[in-house]
């Protein structure tokens, strides 16, 4: 009887530090985490880009100047290009002064100045800078240099006796003159203002060998 309950004190001691060896479960750690916010019940309205408030965008041209001086009446800018206008009343007067002097000869005048045409290309305005003289004649010697400067003089005294309101642009134009023989021809060109600075006294070869040297 003691040898059984020697026994069974021996299985209650061993079974009793048993229990008490064993870990207890391990605590959760601990968060500093708040919970996360709970999200709206609304949906937010969808954010607009930048482009369609009033910032400017950045590849916009500047402001047209207000000072530029290349612009035509209609305020568009415009480029100049070298450019002729007829003049018909004036050649039609001209021509019948020249034939005036020889009836087959040939005249006409015209303004030389710029053209303003805008980025279509159609032409905006004129300017006219000068008016420019054109006449053939009929000769019998192109070498008879006397005879060439005298037709040089007796046109330009018509030139001369243009009105000035007639004659488009500030600047002095530029003659030219064509002398024909057979089939054989000479031309001398010149401005206005190169003749009237000749000396006085020449003779008609000298003021033909005058305007024929480069200026």
């Amino acid at each position: 009887m003691q040898k059984i309950f020697r026994t069974l004190l021996f299985w209650t001691l061993i079974l009793g530090a048993c229990s008490t060896g064993v870990p207890s479960p391990p605590a959760a750690p601990f968060s500093t985490t708040e919970a996360p916010l709970p999200l709206p019940t609304t949906a937010l309205p969808d954010p607009k880009p930048i482009s369609t408030v009033s910032t400017p965008h950045i590849d916009q041209p500047p402001a047209p100047d207000v000072h530029l001086t290349t612009a035509p009446p209609n305020s568009q800018a415009c480029g100049y290009q070298w450019a002729y206008q007829d003049l018909p009343e004036l050649s039609s007067s001209f021509q019948q002064s020249v034939q005036a002097l020889q009836p087959e000869a040939q005249a006409n005048a015209f303004a030389f100045g710029e053209n303003c045409l805008l980025a279509d290309g159609s032409v905006a305005s004129f300017s006219a800078m000068e008016t420019d003289f054109n006449i053939t004649l009929q000769v019998s010697d192109l070498t008879n240099e006397s005879e060439l400067g005298e037709w040089i003089v007796k046109v330009m005294q018509v030139i001369q006796n243009i009105p000035p309101d007639q004659i488009a642009g500030p600047r002095p134009g530029r003659v030219s003159f064509t002398f024909e023989s057979s089939s054989d021809q000479k031309i001398v060109n010149f401005y206005i203002d190169q003749f009237q600075a000749l000396p006085s006294g020449l003779s008609n070869a000298e003021i033909f060998q005058a305007l024929q040297m480069p200026q």
